[in-house]
């Protein structure tokens, strides 16, 4: 059984730049295709909407527990959690971390989710599967938003 999803990522943007776009919420929502209705602040939620094809109806609800400038960002969520008429609150959520390293002139982003073994049994390995697909997309999204300005 996967407990945990991992994506490593080498990007050429400068490590202030991928911290920009993880920790700012504008920016995040952009690469990320969810329109975020407040800052990110640490112990707080933060709320919004998918804006991805499909997935309009999805809430997207997430609660920031790190922001350690400028090498970790991390939240907690449910996830897929994509079921109006499911409430998922009473489920532990997994963990989500963005732990970024300079490599050069530019950075190695790692993203981890985890805590899948919390997840009820009926909808882990959908979940899993999702996401881990949902994250190898991602990846690719903030590597075309940071990398778009950088000469190369």
């Amino acid at each position: 059984m996967t407990n945990s999803i991992e994506r490593t990522v080498d990007l050429r943007a400068p490590i202030d730049r991928v911290w920009r776009a993880l920790t700012d919420h504008r920016e995040f929502g952009q690469w990320f295709r969810v329109a975020i209705e407040q800052p990110f602040v640490v112990g707080q939620p933060a709320t919004g909407h998918i804006t991805h094809e499909g997935y309009e109806h999805v809430r997207w609800n997430v609660r920031i527990v790190a922001m350690e400038e400028p090498r970790r960002f991390a939240f907690t969520w449910h996830p897929y959690a994509i079921d109006p008429a499911v409430d998922y609150s009473q489920e532990e959520p997994t963990l989500v971390e963005f732990q970024l390293e300079p490599v050069g002139a530019g950075t190695r982003l790692i993203v981890t989710e985890s805590g899948f073994d919390h997840i009820p049994a009926h909808r882990r390995d959908e979940a899993i599967r999702m996401n881990s697909g949902g994250w190898t997309a991602q990846v690719e999204n903030i590597r075309a938003h940071v990398d778009a300005g950088v000469d190369g």
